[in-house]
């Protein structure tokens, strides 16, 4: 079992000449549909609510083949409005609820039996539910393979510093980690994306994976040294950009489940990664993020949609 935890809204997309469309969102979400597309079972751990936007979360949730183990609750749905450019980029404006109403009994039922925990995004920044994401890794670190992505959001979390700290808080138990570039040199103007890097690294990562847009993604471990390892960005026709990163997350991830990398017992496997291990899952990875920018909206891959990684 690989379980997600985090925000699910949705996201109501405007590009200049055309109506705006509603679909559903939310990084988290987007990464646990990821996986159960490339055929992983998957739980997801996270709310919405008795409304319309509800309606299409749990839908899309269900469609896609994920589980979820609790029912929506009486609050609003949480919405983003994406703005798409000119050339394909999206901003956000958000309206948000996140919570998550789970006993610490309750919590352990559902964490029990998992051998991948993924978090990140907002989930992991906002109160009052990112104490309990955090309380979700500490419980689940002695037994599964933790992954966090913190997908910053600065017009939710404006606090570079109070952000910081909650990203080092899970860096520190986290084996696999990836951010952008953006990510951090927000969290980390005065130093080197590839200084940070080596800081995670030290401060408890297993890898840690920076996609760079059309630089292509750059990452390293322990056994790849300081120089890392990075790979071209897939060559394709950018519709826009919505969902690029959590494709990219899901289909790392993926790679991992798929070479046996799940549980607290691989910690020490991805710790020892080598360059040709890294780029292998950097150019699988990258190819998911590839058909995700070809066409409109979070529209993750499935498996019969990607090589062989």
């Amino acid at each position: 079992m690989l379980t997600v935890i985090g925000e699910a809204l949705v996201d109501v997309v405007s590009k200049q000449g055309q109506e705006p469309r509603a679909h559903a969102g939310g990084s988290p979400m987007n990464v646990a549909v990821g996986l159960a597309r490339l055929g992983h079972q998957v739980q997801f751990l996270g709310r919405y609510g008795e409304d319309e936007h509800g309606a299409r979360v749990e839908a899309h949730l269900r469609d896609n083949g994920v589980l979820l183990p609790f029912d929506a609750d009486t609050r609003p749905t949480s919405v983003a409005e994406a703005v798409i450019g000119a050339d394909g980029a999206a901003t956000y404006d958000f309206q948000l609820d996140w919570s998550l109403d789970l006993t610490d009994d309750q919590l352990a039922q559902l964490l029990a039996g998992t051998e991948l925990l993924h978090v990140g995004s907002i989930g992991a920044m906002l109160e009052p539910g990112a104490s309990k994401v955090l309380q979700a890794v500490e419980q689940a670190h002695r037994t599964a393979l933790i992954s966090y992505d913190p997908n910053c959001r600065p017009s939710i979390i404006p606090d570079s510093s109070a952000a910081r700290a909650r990203a080092e808080r899970i860096v520190g138990m986290a084996d696999v980690v990836k951010a952008s570039d953006e990510d951090l040199l927000w969290l980390y103007p005065n130093r080197s994306i590839e200084e940070s890097a080596a800081a995670w690294l030290k401060a408890g990562a297993g890898i840690v994976v920076v996609t760079r847009g059309a630089l292509g993604p750059w990452a390293r471990t322990r056994a790849t040294g300081p120089r890392g390892v990075e790979v071209p960005a897939a060559r394709t026709t950018v519709v826009d950009t919505v969902g690029a990163g959590d494709s990219f997350m899901a289909a790392m991830l993926g790679w991992f489940v798929d070479h046996g990398y799940t549980g607290a017992s691989a910690r020490e496997r991805v710790d020892n990664l080598d360059g040709t291990q890294v780029g292998d899952l950097l150019r699988y990875a990258a190819g998911a993020a590839g058909v995700t920018v070809s066409r409109a909206g979070a529209d993750l891959p499935r498996k019969d949609e990607l090589p062989a990684g």
